[in-house]
């Protein structure tokens, strides 16, 4: 068994209470921990430390968990800057959307798939992302969102089965049978490759009872449950969401405060998105009533070609800090302990005995700089488990 200390550690973030501080965030000074085959051995006062096989010199930086982005689209093909540029210029366009996309992926080969989704996730992982989630949702048919979820576990094993995206143009005229289509014969198709089950509920796209007719056939099949609601209208996603007991609700841009108190009373963690917000010139959601609320909140970078594609990670949390109202301690948490629970995962999102050595060497002496410094290489190294990457 091969044991590393990290030492020199100016603040260390466990997120556990019982460490340092006793605060939420669990946090000691003058720090060090001990990693042993990929899972925190020891923390404590570096003074303390006990001797270890290899030593990696944190040179007075600051550690925290690495972030855990539990909501991204990553598995897609083709661009669509140019709708990214006319909705900022106010023009009217229809480059297609979702459709163009759709359309892009289908045209793809597994190749390209592949290689572009490592690339993402090559640069989420640079940026601090130790631990991912993602959907399918870009092929909208059995066998191709099979397909995309197969390229998806290729790079992590939480993998979401988003057939309920739209509904293609094929289907145009019978949205009914897409949804039979999805909750039956995709659904058998994606089994061997999916965790969770995901749904599109929103003005435009999926209906409340449409959303509970494929979430429940898929809790049935196996899959956990997971859901899109409340970003372009008080929809009733989020109140479906609670109901249902979904591992989480995501965006809830649009939320009442009987919402605030189903997600507190049900354990549903609502995951905001604010680089969505940002490309869609859309209001933010104030995390102040979710938090005052009592409710569990998660952050992540909806990475997606359409209204989201960030694979900046620091960003996330310097807009959650400085536009939704989140402190910079509770935005660190949401993106690291929250992105777990969304995932429902004790394993990651902090770094206390016995959870993955899934850490991140912040380019300064404080977590702080994270949010402070997002544009300037806010992060020297990031470690996930043994295998480390260097910045």
């Amino acid at each position: 068994m091969t044991s590393t200390l990290f030492t020199n550690i100016s603040e260390l973030v466990t997120n556990s209470p019982e460490i340092g501080d006793e605060s939420k965030m669990g946090r000691l000074y003058d720090a060090a921990l001990v990693v042993e085959d990929g899972v925190v051995a020891w923390v404590g006062p570096a003074s303390a430390a006990p001797d270890c096989d290899e030593i990696s010199d944190c040179h007075a930086h600051a550690v925290v968990p690495g972030f855990v982005d539990s909501h991204t689209h990553l598995v897609f093909a083709g661009s669509r800057a140019d709708e990214f540029a006319a909705r900022m210029a106010g023009e009217r366009y229809d480059g297609g959307g979702i459709a163009r996309t759709v359309a892009d992926t289908r045209a793809a080969s597994d190749e390209e798939l592949h290689d572009t989704s490592q690339q993402r996730w090559w640069q989420l992982r640079t940026s601090g992302v130790t631990t991912v989630e993602v959907k399918s949702g870009y092929d909208l048919t059995a066998t191709g969102e099979a397909r995309l979820l197969r390229v998806a576990s290729e790079f992590t094993t939480e993998t979401t089965f988003l057939g309920a995206h739209s509904v293609p143009r094929e289907f145009a005229h019978d949205r009914d049978a897409y949804v039979a289509y999805v909750a039956g014969e995709m659904l058998s198709a994606v089994l061997p490759y999916a965790h969770w089950a995901d749904v599109f509920c929103d003005r435009g796209a999926f209906s409340v009872d449409e959303a509970r007719h494929i979430l429940t056939a898929a809790r049935e099949a196996g899959l956990d449950i997971r859901l899109h609601g409340n970003q372009l209208a008080d929809s009733g996603g989020v109140a479906l969401a609670a109901e249902m007991g979904a591992a989480s609700v995501d965006h809830c841009t649009h939320v009442a405060d009987h919402d605030l108190e189903a997600l507190a009373a049900s354990g549903t963690v609502a995951t905001l998105l604010p680089t969505a917000e940002l490309f869609t010139r859309s209001p933010f959601p104030d995390a102040r009533r979710f938090l005052d609320a009592g409710v569990t909140v998660a952050l992540a970078t909806d990475c997606n070609p359409g209204t989201s594609y960030v694979t900046n990670a620091p960003l996330v949390l310097q807009l959650a800090v400085t536009m939704m109202n989140f402190t910079v301690d509770e935005a660190l948490w949401a993106f690291t302990a929250g992105g777990a629970a969304a995932l429902r995962r004790s394993d990651i999102g902090g770094l206390a005995v016995g959870q993955r050595a899934h850490l991140s060497v912040v380019n300064g002496s404080r977590s702080a700089d994270l949010a402070y410094r997002a544009s300037t290489r806010p992060l020297f190294a990031v470690f996930r488990e043994t295998t480390g990457i260097v910045l």
